[in-house]
């Protein structure tokens, strides 16, 4: 039987005129790199409202402040890293709107990115880039009431 593995991941959507703040996510073995957005993993007992923070820290050198609850994403894939069979992947994304209050532009150094920047939107549909980052917009853009938008598919520049 497959692994099931659940994965509690905070993000930090930060949207300055027409520009959308990004961290590029580096592979363990640091062979593949692609967009993010600042954010990831809630560790035990972190609540995610201080996880997004911490980690907008840790990957862009700004402080931030929590502005709104923009959504929730779920979805579930298959991964080969999981044990001998793989596994079953849960990823719950929580989206926040946030506010840089201090803080300057740098990249994170021996973590899970190796690089953050301020990416025109318009330039987003050309980037090699993880799902979460359309998630984000259409939440921003929409503000549905429900917190939900439809999953984006992967193929093509989009990845898990």
């Amino acid at each position: 039987m497959a692994s099931q593995l659940l994965r509690l991941a905070a993000y930090g959507v930060c949207i300055d005129d027409d520009r959308i703040l990004l961290a590029r996510y580096v592979s363990p073995d640091r062979a593949q790199r692609h967009w993010t957005l600042p954010g990831g993993k809630v560790e035990h007992a972190e609540d995610p409202y201080g996880a997004v923070v911490r980690e907008v820290a840790e990957e862009t050198g700004y402080t931030a402040d929590v502005v709104s609850l923009l959504g929730v994403d779920s979805r579930t894939w298959h991964v080969d890293w999981a044990g001998p069979t793989g596994g079953e992947l849960h990823c719950v994304g929580i989206f926040y709107s946030i506010a840089l209050v201090g803080g300057e532009l740098r990249h994170e150094t021996d973590g899970s990115t190796d690089m953050a920047a301020w990416v025109p939107i318009s330039d987003v549909p050309d980037l090699e880039r993880t799902v979460i980052i359309d998630t984000a917009l259409d939440l921003h853009h929409n503000r549905p009431a429900s917190g939900h938008v439809d999953p984006v598919p992967i193929g093509g520049l989009l990845r898990y």
